[in-house]
């Protein structure tokens, strides 16, 4: 059973691998490009090398390395540096061509659970994704997946990046609640242990499949969190909605 959630005045969720599956999404926008570039690279692998830049690129950000820019920056700046990696000149590439590949992460599908779990959370709590995503990011992904939020917070409004506390604090004091009264859903267990750290509440939710189907990481709870499924709808269920 749940800890009790009855002071909970908002919900916070991590985004990409929590609510919507960016790997799949990503690999399915890549393929005409690679196809038309004549790319020798598997769909879902250039979708994981982007991806395996994406803690680094943020990392110089937390560590102050450099100012803080908007995630959709990194990703532009990321998949320059994968192309280069697999022998292409970005250079060589008409702009908006790869401006529009860029914004494949604004075209990621929720997972099968995610649209109705979330209906229902917002019956009884505030909803809004705390994510490093920027907000027209979040944006865009509402309108694509049809997700219900409320607000849009995160990394955006507080200028860092998870799992810098300033993340979740700022996010809170944004949605006009104190951290006690805010919870992080999401799938990997870092993320939960950043939120708990300033005093939020912790649903974990299992996504084995967010890195294909070999996946290592975050397949199981590795804390006592405050709530434990393997979906949004169970949540739902779990909290009463």
């Amino acid at each position: 059973m749940p800890h009790d959630f009855s002071p909970v005045g908002f919900l916070g969720f991590d985004t990409f691998g929590t609510v919507v599956d960016w790997r799949n999404g990503v690999a399915r926008e890549a393929e005409p490009f690679l196809k038309r570039h004549r790319m020798a690279v598997d769909p879902l692998d250039f979708a994981d090398q982007w991806r395996a830049l994406y803690e680094p690129s943020m990392e110089k950000v937390r560590s102050g390395e450099r100012n803080w820019v908007k995630l959709d920056t990194l990703h532009r700046e990321n998949l320059e540096k994968v192309l280069e990696n697999n022998g292409v000149d970005p250079d060589s590439i008409v702009d908006s061509e790869l401006r529009d590949l860029n914004t494949a992460w604004h075209r990621l599908d929720p997972w099968p659970d995610a649209v109705e779990g979330l209906t229902r959370l917002k019956r009884k709590f505030p909803i809004g994704p705390l994510s490093n995503g920027n907000i027209s990011a979040m944006l865009a992904l509402a309108r694509f997946g049809g997700l219900p939020w409320d607000v849009i917070v995160g990394a955006e409004i507080s200028k860092s990046y998870k799992p810098q506390s300033e993340t979740y604090l700022k996010t809170a004091e944004a949605v006009g609640f104190p951290p006690q009264q805010v919870a992080l859903v999401a799938a990997h267990n870092s993320d939960l242990a950043a939120a708990r750290a300033v005093g939020f509440r912790t649903v974990f939710v299992r996504r084995p499949y967010e890195h294909g189907p070999l996946q290592q990481t975050d397949v199981r709870a590795e804390d006592n969190w405050d709530l434990c499924v393997e979906t949004l709808t169970q949540a739902a269920d779990a909290l009463g909605c």
